[in-house]
């Protein structure tokens, strides 16, 4: 099975930006005013520093001190515009080794101030991959105040103006009018459009220097793609697993077809119970192989088994939760990006055991089902960006599968 070209290495330019390929005019792009308008009827005014194009979307906020590109080229902010509280953004500049997916997927970029990339790694600027990818981006706005809107009053949907043409009161209307991301499948919007192998020869695994040599791929892992990020797949591939990425609305029949050893639901966007597909796919296929689940694919799990997911007030966005593994009282600093969780109250506990808590807000953080392999949870094992606490997760998927 061929991979997918686009789906295994992004689009990048071959040389580091210079003056002459569009260093950033910063007294130029100051001169060109921006706004974000939210649907609470507040205006934050700055400068446009992306894409000369306006945009609505869902306005949340990030608590990482860096992996920007992470976070810019993972689809499940597909929808969102990312406000960044660390105040300084863009230092490193972006390079083909640590995208997540095959492109940038945030809808909007926020930040207090973009700078010039000083890194020898640096393959382009922030500025430019922005506009290059049709991103529209607004920096001099006080992160810190709008962070602090969001705790209170919660996540608000948000008009991004960057051209001009639309004024503050038409902004806050538009930001009102727009339908949010509840009820809103994106998971098969960001899916990828046929099933291919993941780096068949290693070359991208090897590429990231987690590994010189790999370990045999000896398990075959079915993996739905919900907008997976690559180090997952990484991850997958240095604990012995063959993985072969198929689109979201994959049946369990076709999935089971594969004939793994292990199916894989991986994180994606917006609302999980309006993924409806996935949820059936999911009540299907347990049972009939070992699965785990993170993120949007943990809600998934939740909802197949006759759970309930809700919207949290203003989401988990950030690469230092505490999570805590009840049954060793481990506690797990972990990376997180996630809008519902699952209702604990909603599931049956004498099928479904909660594994994990976060020590934030007790939300559910893992789930284990007491007769059948399967577990999932809600944060991200990969961090990517984040620490790697929990990777573990990854080879009790392979133990699970084994034994």
């Amino acid at each position: 099975m061929k991979l997918e070209t686009g789906n295994s290495k992004p689009v990048m330019p071959k040389k580091a930006t210079t003056t002459k390929t569009g260093a950033w005019n910063w007294k130029e792009q100051r001169e060109k005013p921006a706004f974000l308008a939210l649907a609470d009827g507040s205006v934050w005014r700055g400068y446009s520093v992306g894409a000369s194009v306006d945009a609505v979307g869902e306005v949340v906020f990030n608590t990482g001190m860096s992996g920007y590109q992470e976070i810019l080229s993972d689809p499940s902010y597909s929808g969102q515009f990312v406000t960044m509280t660390c105040p300084e953004i863009g230092n490193v500049g972006l390079n083909p080794e640590d995208m997540e997916s095959r492109r940038l997927f945030d809808s909007g970029f926020i930040m207090r101030e973009m700078n010039e990339p000083s890194n020898w790694r640096c393959r382009e600027s922030l500025a430019r991959s922005l506009r290059r990818h049709g991103i529209p981006g607004i920096a001099g706005i006080d992160t810190r105040a709008l962070t602090s809107l969001l705790r209170d009053k919660g996540t608000q949907k948000g008009f991004l103006s960057v051209t001009g043409k639309v004024g503050e009161k038409e902004a806050v209307g538009r930001a009102l009018a727009w339908a949010g991301l509840d009820g809103q499948d994106y998971a098969s919007k960001v899916s990828c459009a046929k099933a291919h192998q993941w780096d068949p020869n290693g070359k991208l695994t090897r590429s990231w220097g987690v590994a010189n040599e790999l370990p045999p791929a000896d398990l075959k892992v079915v993996a739905y793609d919900f907008g997976i990020k690559w180090n997952i797949l990484r991850c997958l591939r240095l604990n012995g697993m063959n993985v072969t990425i198929v689109p979201a609305r994959t049946t369990a029949r076709e999935a089971l077809a594969l004939k793994p050893d292990g199916v894989f639901l991986s994180n994606g966007p917006a609302d999980p119970a309006a993924a409806r597909y996935a949820i059936e796919a999911a009540r299907q296929l347990l049972g009939k192989a070992p699965i785990m689940g993170i993120c949007l694919g943990h809600q998934i799990l939740g909802l197949a088994m006759s759970g309930r997911t809700y919207r949290l007030k203003f989401g988990h966005h950030g690469c230092n939760h505490p999570v805590k593994e009840l049954a060793s009282g481990k506690v797990e600093i972990t990376s997180q990006n996630h809008n519902f969780a699952v209702d604990v109250a909603t599931l049956n506990k004498a099928c479904i055991e909660v594994t994990h808590i976060n020590l934030n807000d007790n939300t559910v953080e893992g789930l284990r089902h007491r007769k059948e392999p399967m577990f999932c949870v809600q944060h991200h094992p990969e961090a990517g960006p984040g620490p790697h606490d929990p990777r573990y997760l990854f080879k009790r998927f392979r133990d699970l599968m084994t034994k």
